[in-house]
């Protein structure tokens, strides 16, 4: 019987598509083996990932998407909470993982299911079922780090995160401050805190866990989650680093004609910009700002006289702070400063919702990359060798922020207000510091070595393609 392994992603994008591109590795290292993904109801921007799925059919043929029955969430979901709708979505699903995986067993010996970090629930259907539970931890290792260490933190205090003082202590990270522990577990009271706790317990206890990361990236806490000191309380599963994982091309958008027109506007704009001078300003698929903060960035890009090119996106409508639900294109004479786009216009380009990530970031003339933090970007910007501003909005992002500042010595940080804000000073200040100041350039010349280092983790004897092999040749041995 031909053997497969079977990809369980949470739905949004960043994670089915990082989880795709496991498959996609995997298939290079053993072509004989089946790779199976199994899609659930995206519980917010139900239409997002669809382009993205038919790209990825029509071009890896051996990779095969099946799409569990569709959720329809109760009314009473907490509809402002993304992490809480994820929860429901994947704990409704749970018994159409197990008929999937009953039905893909009757054709297939399935050697492993690699499940998000997000799902606790599917890996009492796997043991059910006797097949190898995994994970796939879509973040840096810094934040595995943290995650596997919750129920030792929830055993030290009866505090939430919110309410603590001081710093919290991790093995193999630096000393966190509280607020920017990862943003679900501030409040230990919450739905998403119990869910997430149950993730770290099931996640202890898995076949392994395949990380996105690479070694030379973050040697100090790989070794400190290695050696077992971040799940004190019983054996540490494996820890397979096989990354950087990313898209070769932003899917997402550019199978269509809209969006292939962006990408090529974008292009041939910064065709003309000189090398290195450009600033790129992207918060990826859920990052989202009101109007009075757009305003702001745009003074501060105004009077920082960097080239810049930035995606602009609408404001959050209600109590939204993230892109959770389909957003209009935005009116951008309406949202910025009036006589902004005309001032600037000789050395700026906005573009509005979306841009081509990976191609911008691999251009010569991008010189900095001002992001929310999110891993899938921030790879993105290591592999391409661009120093980035680090402006957290959401979820792990504040931790990586800690990460990429103070361990890995590749972004300054955009520091807010105590609610959160950043002013046209701070804006200006940081853009300007990343492309002109002597930090600016420590920075550039540390993630310049960190763009060969992940080019070698992938040669031919490099660390994260010698651990991918490691791992499926395994599979293809049990």
């Amino acid at each position: 019987m031909e053997k497969a392994v079977v990809l369980y992603p949470t739905p949004p994008i960043g994670h089915l598509r990082a989880m795709v591109e496991l498959g996609k590795a995997i298939l290079s290292h053993q072509p004989s083996l089946s790779v199976h993904v199994l899609i659930a109801t995206p519980p917010y921007q139900a239409d997002a990932t669809a382009p993205y799925i038919a790209a990825v059919s029509n071009s890896v043929r051996s990779i095969t998407f099946h799409r569990l029955p569709e959720i329809t969430l109760p009314p009473s979901s907490n509809a402002d909470n993304h992490e809480e709708l994820t929860f429901e979505v994947l704990r409704l699903s749970n018994p159409y993982v197990h008929d999937a995986l009953v039905s893909i067993s009757k054709t297939y010996k399935i050697q492993a299911l690699v499940m998000d970090f997000f799902i606790s629930v599917a890996f009492k259907v796997a043991k059910e079922l006797k097949i190898l539970p995994y994970y796939l931890n879509t973040c840096s290792a810094g934040f595995l780090a943290s995650f596997l260490y919750i129920p030792t933190l929830h055993k030290q205090t009866t505090k939430s995160f919110k309410d603590m003082d001081g710093f919290v202590h991790v093995p193999g990270v630096p000393p966190i401050p509280p607020k920017d522990m990862i943003k679900p577990l501030l409040d230990r009271t919450k739905k998403a805190y119990e869910c997430f706790y149950e993730c770290s317990i099931a996640m202890s206890k898995s076949a392994g866990i395949i990380t996105n990361t690479f070694e030379a990236l973050e040697p100090r806490v790989i070794t400190a989650i290695g050696n077992g000191l971040c799940v004190p309380d019983g054996p540490t599963p494996p820890i397979h680093c096989i990354g950087p994982l990313i898209a070769s091309v932003d899917e997402k958008k550019t199978g269509d004609a809209s969006g292939g027109r962006v990408a090529e506007y974008c292009l041939t704009w910064l065709d003309s910009q000189p090398s290195k001078s450009v600033v790129f300003l992207c918060f990826g698929s859920l990052g989202l700002f009101s109007k009075q903060q757009l305003g702001e960035i745009a003074m501060g890009l105004e009077r920082s006289g960097q080239r810049f090119l930035w995606v602009v996106r609408n404001p959050p409508s209600g109590n939204l702070g993230v892109a959770i639900k389909e957003q209009g294109e935005p009116d951008l004479n309406a949202l910025l400063p009036e006589g902004f786009l005309e001032r600037t216009k000789d050395r700026g380009l906005v573009v509005k919702s979306w841009a081509p990530q990976v191609a911008v970031l691999n251009h010569d003339s991008v010189g900095g990359f001002v992001t929310h933090c999110g891993w899938n970007s921030v790879l993105e910007a290591v592999t391409a060798g661009v120093p980035m501003v680090a402006w957290p909005l959401y979820a792990e992002q504040r931790l990586n922020r800690v990460l990429l500042v103070e361990e890995m010595k590749i972004a300054l940080p955009m520091v807010e207000s105590e609610k959160g804000f950043v002013n046209s000073d701070e804006v200006e200040k940081r853009v300007r510091d990343l492309m002109e100041s002597k930090d600016g350039k420590l920075i550039r010349e540390q993630i310049t070595a960190m763009k060969e280092a992940a080019k070698a983790a992938w040669s031919e004897r490099g660390s994260s393609r010698l651990t991918l092999a490691k791992l499926v040749g395994s599979w293809m041995h049990e």
